[in-house]
């Protein structure tokens, strides 16, 4: 019986160059996001109750927490649900909580901590968790987590929520993936008042797999063109998103990709100064037509300069004439743009895979020398002085 493929990639073969379970949870997220999807509908009542006291008022808080990879959720739906919200929405890392809870945390501010974790055992989600019950005093937890056996999923405070996901969600490789996504979406419908996502959710799930499917050509052809510097730009919530693509390369291929992420509008202000002949720029382009002409007007700067090697924008509404240089997403040209972060963070988790394989590095465990781990370590956590 012969093997399925994943991404185009026999399964024998991704085993054999250490990349099966990066690919596989890559593959997976659209079946996830479905999952997910269910799973917070069926918690709808719960969540609501539990959330409304500070989501609801005007003088509360809600902080979106997590580290690396899992702060960036918050970075991307922060804006969006600030604007929704009647409390206000902050995304900060637990590593800028753990070090400086002083500049985060109000003690006469309640406060609703969203905790991102997929293993849930990283240490600054625990000592965030910690300082924020002895320094708030009216407080409230929601955790979103992949693993049932994390110690976050099991916090010893008085008001707390788990909302624990599939069970696949918890990815096996060192990068997070499916687990970024699907928390990244548990969260957009467990808060937004908008979480009238049934009617949404389809074509999401629809188009990342259309990028899964259909953009392996164009990402295999940038991926064999190992540029040693890559950008990644994106407005508004995108900008959180092209955070995440940028540190996504630099893991998968072991810190070989110097990688650089702004807003288009801020690219212009120093940053731009990064670009090279061996420079790769990927956009990810709004949807929300004012934006997307900043984005637009960015883009077309860039390929006048000359510059850059290729200068590539993701799009749920290509151009023209520009198909050359554009990986289309179908089915959400008017979508609005959280919509997007889904199947456009897909297209960047492949490209980092196919790079990853390109420079040999193997992405299921892309550091074996261990100066990274899949759950941080070496951290020293210290008492908060009264």
């Amino acid at each position: 019986m012969t093997s399925p493929d994943v991404l185009g990639f026999p399964e024998p073969l991704l085993e054999a160059k250490g990349a099966l379970w990066t690919a596989r949870e890559i593959a997976q997220q659209p079946a996830m996001l479905q999952a997910t999807h269910a799973l917070v509908a069926s918690l709808a009542e719960q969540l609501r109750a539990f959330v409304a006291p500070l989501v609801d008022d005007p003088g509360a808080r809600v902080i979106l927490t997590g580290a690396g990879t899992s702060a960036y959720i918050g970075q991307c739906l922060a804006p969006l649900l600030d604007r929704q919200l009647a409390a206000r929405v902050d995304a900060v890392p637990t590593t800028d909580i753990v070090c400086a809870p002083q500049l985060y945390l109000d003690p006469g501010q309640p406060l609703l901590l969203v905790s991102f974790g997929r293993s849930g055992n990283s240490p600054e989600s625990l000592a965030a968790v910690e300082l924020a019950e002895a320094l708030v005093g009216d407080i409230r937890h929601l955790v979103v987590t992949c693993n049932p056996a994390g110690a976050l999923a099991r916090i010893p405070v008085a008001q707390a929520m788990t909302l624990l996901l599939p069970e696949q969600t918890h990815d096996t490789s060192f990068a997070m993936t499916s687990s970024f996504s699907c928390m990244m979406y548990a969260t957009l419908a467990a808060l937004s008042p908008a979480a009238a996502l049934d009617a949404r959710i389809a074509p999401i799930a629809r188009a990342t797999e259309a990028v899964i499917d259909g953009a392996l050509p164009l990402l295999r052809t940038l991926a064999a063109a190992r540029n040693d510097r890559v950008v990644y730009l994106g407005s508004g919530l995108l900008q959180g998103l092209a955070r995440e693509a940028s540190l996504k390369l630099g893991e998968l291929t072991n810190g070989a990709v110097v990688t650089c992420f702004d807003s288009p509008l801020g690219f212009r202000h120093g940053p731009k100064t990064f670009v090279t002949d061996d420079t790769l720029v990927i956009v990810f382009v709004s949807n929300d037509p004012y934006t997307r002409r900043y984005d637009h007007d960015l883009i077309d700067e860039l390929r006048r300069d000359g510059c850059a090697a290729r200068v590539v924008e993701i799009s749920a509404q290509p151009r023209a004439g520009a198909l050359d240089d554009t990986l289309a997403v179908p089915g959400l040209e008017r979508a609005e743009d959280v919509d997007l972060l889904w199947p456009y963070v897909a297209a960047a988790q492949i490209y980092a895979l196919l790079h990853s394989l390109e420079r040999g590095v193997t992405p299921d465990n892309p550091n074996p020398a261990g100066i990274v781990n899949r759950v941080v370590q070496g951290v020293q956590l210290y008492a908060l002085d009264a």
